[in-house]
């Protein structure tokens, strides 16, 4: 099954407010969601909520779920980033950060 992680909208007119969901690709936008990662309302005074299951996002990415646009931005302020294979195991875009000759060099 093809999974992508969007934004699903809730609220009222004029006041968006949105959950960041893991869906069937081929599902409508208001369907039914698979897991529930966070929230993010944009409209919250007096700056944007955004709150996301950061370990769960990253288990859905190593899975293999896509991430639209908007969903990347958002895990991109939040700090979370895709997992990358490296030698054959998967390992968090972090600890592949702290292993680039750069960060040795830096220490």
């Amino acid at each position: 099954m093809a999974t992508v992680i969007r934004l699903k909208r809730g609220g009222r007119t004029h006041a968006p407010c949105y959950r960041v969901v893991v869906m069937d690709s081929r599902s409508r936008a208001l369907g039914r969601e698979i897991d529930i990662l966070g929230y993010y309302h944009p409209c919250a005074k007096p700056a944007p909520v955004i709150e996301v299951d950061k370990q769960k996002a990253l288990d859905w990415l190593a899975k293999g779920a896509r991430a639209t646009d908007t969903v990347r931005s958002i895990f991109s302020t939040k700090g979370i980033g895709a997992p990358v294979r490296v030698a054959g195991s998967t390992k968090k875009a972090e600890d592949v950060a702290d292993a680039t000759p750069d960060a040795a060099a830096a220490e």
